[in-house]
């Protein structure tokens, strides 16, 4: 019998797509991209989301993986309208889809051992052919079985077509066809009972009513058994969407040293979860030249068909450069209270010092980062020591007797920035100065750091007796 998928969805069946995590390991990007997409899209379409845990690798899977999971979903608001699912819960219901398909005769037991598997192998190998399944448990008209062994525990193995072809519209990749002599009879359930992955992701998409499955382009191989287990259990194939594959900024596959790291690292690096959710939409796809845009844009704007087949590249600098932008777009309280969380954290009170709000709209547009933003306000609360090393290149001899007269008048300055500029302005003019030369040792003498914001406003950000008493200390 020859199976040729050419299965077209019914067009106001209402959109179910899916994330299907296994819980080995954090959730890293490639796999929030994935989720990412499937929830835009049920979104875009009013459809519903679910969120599945593929956790029958009992070895590898941790109840900490899940929540490490569960953890980024909700820091990137990828909310599931059903679920989490299970599989490990649902076995009584893949082992009676197993029976079904015994009894239908597209399932059977193969009584075939290892070592038997192993010849099989060396013999096929050596003849330099494709080593697979030979077919000699499978129940054929006219066919002998051998006879069966008492002490051989069998798996259960699929019936797959022998001629033909298996096809698919993939909505990435375009059509795709595998010829099903490719394919041998998949094992699909285990000696010990245990159902496999591919089969088990059949039965969960068929209960579930998956419509469209949105998933990395490592799934293209599984994809063609699955479609034969689906239309042999006759249920509905979904569309499929395979994604490419995510390189670092080298071009070379993503690994941890690019940024293949737990979602929720980025949290800790002090990304914001909007520019990494901006991030990842222009991940291989595209709404014109759009480049910035808020996540209703993205579910109003999201399709299948602007999705690239080709490989998707991350643009370390590209995040950044988001970062800081929707840092820039928070309000002043928003993001004051997010660096406050974050300098607690560090055992900074900011409760004696300047208003962290301006602190932090003072030095907003240098930082790309809510740590690098924090790193640049705690000089505010704590006691700053700058380095001798950069004291000496800054605070030169002739700066020495302007810094004098600057730190006379500020006990009779108006607290603010254009009066203390005057002030700046009036000490360097008298010694003949120019601006670095005194702006310089202030900046490194109150921050620590040579890079620092307009000096004027730094000064009247710390504070007169700070100033006084940290420039007294160099005079």
């Amino acid at each position: 019998m020859d199976f040729v998928s050419a299965w077209i969805p019914l067009p106001m069946k209402p959109v179910r797509t899916r994330f299907a995590p296994s819980p080995t390991g954090y959730l890293h990007i490639g796999g929030a991209r994935t989720a990412l997409f499937s929830w835009a899209y049920a979104r875009r379409h009013g459809g519903q989301f679910i969120l599945r845990i593929e956790d029958t690798d009992v070895a590898r899977s941790t109840p900490e993986a899940v929540q490490a999971i569960i953890d980024g979903m909700n820091w990137l608001e990828l909310t599931h309208d059903e679920g989490p699912f299970y599989q490990m819960q649902r076995m009584d219901r893949y082992k009676e889809v197993i029976q079904q398909m015994l009894a239908a005769g597209s399932a059977y037991y193969c009584y075939t051992t290892r070592d038997e598997l192993d010849a099989l192998r060396a013999e096929q190998e050596a003849k330099k052919e494709k080593p697979r399944y030979d077919g000699r448990w499978r129940p054929e008209a006219g066919k002998t079985l051998p006879p069966v062994p008492a002490d051989v525990p069998p798996v259960v193995r699929f019936k797959n077509p022998l001629t033909g072809v298996v096809a698919w519209n993939d909505q990435v990749k375009g059509r795709i066809e595998i010829a099903n002599a490719e394919l041998d009879d998949l094992i699909i359930a285990r000696a010990d009972g245990t159902p496999t992955y591919n089969f088990c992701v059949c039965v969960d998409d068929w209960d579930m009513g998956i419509t469209h499955v949105i998933r990395g382009d490592d799934h293209v191989n599984n994809t063609p058994r699955q479609i034969n287990i689906l239309q042999a259990l006759g249920a509905e194939v979904p569309l499929y969407a395979h994604l490419s594959m995510i390189l670092g900024d080298d071009g070379a596959k993503l690994s941890k040293r690019h940024g293949a790291v737990s979602v929720m690292q980025y949290d800790d690096d002090g990304f914001l979860p909007e520019a990494v959710i901006n991030y990842l939409a222009r991940l291989g796809w595209s709404h014109g030249d759009d480049e910035v845009f808020s996540r209703q844009q993205f579910v109003e704007w999201f399709d299948l068909d602007h999705i690239t087949a080709s490989a998707a590249q991350f643009n370390t600098e590209k995040l950044l450069w988001l970062n800081q932008h929707y840092m820039k777009q928070l309000p002043s309280a928003d993001l004051a209270a997010r660096i406050a969380a974050r300098l607690a954290a560090r055992g900074v009170d900011t409760a004696h010092g300047p208003d962290l709000t301006k602190a932090v709209a003072l030095y907003v547009d240098r930082c790309n980062t809510l740590n690098v933003l924090a790193d640049a306000v705690e000089v505010f609360y704590t006691a700053t020591v700058p380095s001798p090393d950069l004291l000496a290149q800054h605070l030169s001899p002739e700066a020495v007797p302007a810094l004098a007269d600057f730190v006379a008048g500020l006990a009779d300055v108006a607290w603010e920035t254009p009066a203390i500029s005057a002030l700046i302005k009036e000490s360097i003019g008298k010694h003949g100065l120019k601006m670095p030369k005194l702006a310089m040792p202030l900046r490194v003498i109150l921050t620590g750091q040579a890079q620092a914001p307009s000096v004027d406003a730094l000064v009247e950000m710390i504070g007169r007796d700070r100033v006084v008493m940290a420039l007294k200390k160099h005079l």
